[in-house]
């Protein structure tokens, strides 16, 4: 009987503490999902600040050149990257139908200058009316500006390059019958150095820029070099193709040999408080703090409590090789998480460490 009481006893002191292990687990795992993270103030860069935009480079003298009448292309003297001289001869028309009308109306000329002096002889006679001479000299007249014009367009059965530079397409090939101003070659000044970076602007962006605005460029093929720009030229109206303003980034000083027509670029524009007419807000975050960007728009993790992580959407204006542009989302946030990002949801327990 003492020996079964004893078994009693026993078991029921084991479940008792199997009872108690149980309740202290929850507060042992609650304390284990507390995520260590590192986060740093929000700060709006809209006062004093920079945006960040992209584009493509180019000249301000980008050119398409034709003929000024249409026909059968004879050559074209020059390929993609060539350089050219002023004046030089791009390419070139078959002349038979040029020439033939140019025969054509000299011959009518001709004719014409025999009947005004035939009617005129008849005038002096007083055989033929003051009208029917009037009406030879007007043919005559009418005869040689046929023929200036016939003459005008064989001057333009070639291509000439209107200033030095480089070929930069191509649109056409020997052969082709080609209309009347239709491009067949693309050319720029690109020896002159008037080079500009052209990027595009949300309606916000552009409200924010002003002609005369500092920027530092750089190519995509060499981030590290850098040239000096200046705001040039705002598009007074949106791109149907692309939903953005255009801004011209003229380039003022840096060695431009780095550079060639639609590479691509990158300028950070500086921004002052005496400029923003429109206020913008808008952040520079670290690029690791961002999570599932998609076109524009993009989530990060923030803090308000400082004990626990909330994820939101937020805007982005332009990505940078460290730094994200945000132009909205982040209104009234303290503090962006930037490290343990990987490990949290939305709700998750935090807790605050210094950031290196």
């Amino acid at each position: 009987m003492k020996s079964q009481l004893l078994i009693c006893c026993t078991l029921s002191a084991m479940l008792f503490m199997a009872s108690c292990g149980e309740k202290s687990k929850p507060a042992e795992a609650k304390a284990s999902d507390i995520i260590p993270v590192k986060t740093i103030p929000i700060v709006n860069s809209n006062s004093d600040g920079y945006m960040m935009l992209s584009g493509q480079f180019t000249t301000d003298d980008d050119v398409f050149l034709g003929f000024k009448t249409g026909g059968v292309i004879s050559s074209i003297l020059v390929k993609e990257g060539d350089p050219i001289r002023k004046g030089q001869v791009l390419a070139t028309l078959n002349l038979t139908e040029i020439n033939a009308g140019v025969q054509q109306a000299t011959l009518g000329v001709d004719k014409a200058k025999r009947d005004y002096q035939r009617v005129q002889n008849l005038f002096n006679d007083s055989v033929a009316t003051q009208e029917q001479m009037q009406n030879a000299k007007t043919a005559l007249d009418i005869a040689t500006e046929q023929l200036a014009s016939a003459r005008f367009n064989l001057g333009f059965s070639e291509i000439r390059a209107p200033k030095d530079g480089y070929v930069l397409r191509k649109m056409a090939g020997e052969g082709q019958v080609i209309g009347s101003g239709m491009p067949v070659l693309q050319t720029n000044g690109a020896q002159s150095g008037n080079w500009m970076l052209k990027v595009g602007a949300s309606d916000k962006e552009w409200a924010t820029l002003r002609v005369n605005d500092h920027a530092e460029i750089s190519s995509g093929t060499n981030a590290t070099t850098k040239y000096e720009g200046i705001v040039s030229k705002k598009s007074p109206s949106i791109d149907p193709y692309t939903g953005l303003f255009t801004i011209d980034i003229r380039i003022s000083s840096g060695d431009k040999k780095g550079i060639a027509t639609g590479m691509f670029g990158k300028a950070t524009i500086k921004t002052g408080p005496e400029k923003a007419v429109t206020k913008v807000n808008q952040w520079l975050i670290p690029y690791d703090a961002l999570l599932d960007a998609d076109g524009k728009t993009g989530y990060v993790f923030i803090t308000n409590d400082g004990t626990s992580a909330s994820k939101i959407k937020v805007t982005i204006g332009a990505i940078e090789k460290d730094k994200v542009l945000i132009t909205g989302g982040l209104e009234n946030v303290q503090q962006l998480i930037v490290s343990g990002s990987a490990y949290l949801t939305d709700k998750s327990p935090i807790k605050i460490g210094n950031v290196n």
